[in-house]
C-alpha cells in the first residue's frame, strides 16, 4: 500500500485533543472520516505525536496507507474538501516510503506558545493565545529558562497522568521573545525537543510566566526542577496558548 505523509493545521478549540475518541471529536477522527470517504480500505493513521484539548498545530505530521496511488497535491485537496467545515486543513502531502512513521521517524518537535499581556480582553486573538492583566518582565524569564536547557529529571513538570516511560528528556531550546503590540506586549515561547512530558511545555510556561510577574525569582526555577516534584512545579498555562509548530525528519518528506 502506498504511503503518505501529511503536513496538517487544526485549530483546537472543538477537539477533545489530536488523538481519536469514541465519544469525543478529535482531529485524527475527522482527517480518517475524510480519508474513509476518498478510500474505506484505508488503514488508520499515525501521528507525529499527541496534543491535548485545546492545543492548536501548525505543523502537525501523520502518515496513512492508501489502496492506490494518489497524486499528493490531489489528495491534499481532495482531503481538504471532505473534512469541510472542520477547523482541519492539510497544508501539504508527500510521497514517502513504507520505513517512515510520523511518530518514530521524528527527529524533533517544536513548540509555540503564545502569551498576550494587556488589560483589555482579547478579541481577534481569543481562544489563540493566554492573556494575563499584570505586566511582565522578559530579562528575568529569559534568565529562569536558561536552567532547563539540557539534559535532565522533569518529573517537577511533567502531568501525574503522564505515561511517559521516564521523566529524563533532553530540552535543545526554551527561548522567550517579547513583541510589543498595541496596548499590551506579546511574549512568544519556543520550546524544541525530540519529545515531550505530558503537560511539559505549559508547565514550564505557567511557571515562567510567575517569574516575569514577580512571584518567582530566576533561581526558584532551578530549584523547582533539581526538586524533581509535582508540587514544586507553577500553575500550569492553559491550552488555547500552544501549538505543535513543526517536527523534524531526516530528510524532510516536505521538501
Amino acid at each position: 500500500m502506498p504511503r503518505y505523509a501529511l503536513k496538517i493545521e487544526y485549530h483546537g478549540a472543538p477537539f477533545a485533543g489530536w488523538q481519536r475518541q469514541a465519544e469525543h471529536p478529535s482531529a485524527q477522527g475527522a482527517i480518517e472520516n475524510a480519508l474513509a470517504k476518498l478510500d474505506p480500505n484505508a488503514p488508520l493513521i499515525s501521528g507525529a505525536g499527541r496534543t491535548d484539548a485545546g492545543v492548536h498545530a501548525t505543523g502537525q505530521v501523520a502518515h496513512c496507507d492508501l489502496t492506490k496511488e494518489w497524486d499528493p497535491f490531489r489528495l491534499s485537496e481532495a482531503l481538504n474538501a471532505h473534512l469541510r467545515p472542520a477547523p482541519v486543513a492539510i497544508l501539504q502531502a508527500a510521497r514517502v516510503g513504507d520505513d517512515f512513521h510520523a511518530r518514530f521517524s521524528a527527529k524533533s518537535r517544536r513548540y509555540l506558545y503564545r502569551l498576550i499581556a494587556r488589560r483589555a480582553p482579547l478579541t481577534l486573538e481569543n481562544g489563540l493565545a493566554w492573556r494575563v492583566r499584570q505586566e511582565l518582565s522578559l530579562i528575568p524569564m529569559q534568565d529562569a529558562a536558561r536552567h532547563l536547557i539540557g539534559h535532565h529529571d522533569f518529573t517537577t513538570f511533567r502531568s501525574s497522568i503522564c505515561q511517559s516511560a521516564s521523566p529524563v528528556k533532553t530540552l535543545d531550546r526554551l527561548e522567550v521573545e517579547a513583541i510589543d503590540i498595541p496596548h499590551g506586549t506579546e511574549f512568544r515561547f519556543h520550546v524544541e525537543a525530540r519529545s515531550f512530558l505530558h503537560n511539559q511545555v505549559r508547565s514550564f510556561v505557567g511557571t515562567l510566566e510567575r517569574v516575569g510577574a514577580g512571584s518567582w525569582a530566576p533561581d526558584d526555577i532551578k530549584a523547582a526542577l533539581e526538586a524533581k516534584d509535582r508540587a514544586a512545579c507553577g500553575p500550569v498555562a492553559p491550552p488555547n496558548g500552544l501549538s505543535l509548530e513543526h517536527v523534524g525528519y531526516d530528510p524532510d518528506p516536505f521538501a
